[in-house]
């Protein structure tokens, strides 16, 4: 799953540029101008997609952008941590269970599942591996 969501900027009556994602309707910023915008937009959709891990909430896979909207890209490591979240759920193996399979304490799988705990990629990779998933990091132009 690739993490980048379609965005609506658009210009609001108090003379700022509102942003919106239809794929998480709790996600909506502002910036003063369009460039602002959408570097809280990015911002906006890091804390989205944390709070729905934290949450226990699905993380939707992202819609095909529309004629008019921004693809905005979830930062590398909240996107792995993303990535985690959503095999976890879906192997149906207890924190435990993935410790005693990544050879680590539970403390560590708990950690690793944390949104907001800095994790190294090469061990959320191993833990994806595990859960039978790869972890792929891929640059576009801008």
């Amino acid at each position: 799953m690739r993490f980048a969501y379609p965005a609506r900027l658009r210009p609001d009556p108090a003379g700022e540029w509102v942003v919106s994602f239809r794929d998480l309707p709790e996600c909506m910023t502002s910036g003063a101008d369009e460039t602002d915008a959408m570097v809280e937009a990015a911002d906006a959709l890091e804390e989205a997609i944390a709070g729905r891990i934290d949450d226990g909430e699905r993380i939707p896979t992202p819609s095909t952008c529309r004629v008019g909207e921004r693809r905005v890209a979830l930062a590398p490591d909240m996107a792995a941590k993303a990535a985690l979240a959503l095999a976890f759920r879906e192997s149906g193996l207890t924190r435990l269970a993935l410790a005693e399979r990544l050879g680590v304490h539970e403390k560590v799988v708990r950690r690793m599942l944390d949104p907001r705990h800095g994790t190294a990629a090469s061990r959320i990779h191993k833990a994806l591996r595990v859960l039978g998933r790869e972890l792929v990091v891929e640059t576009r132009s801008a």
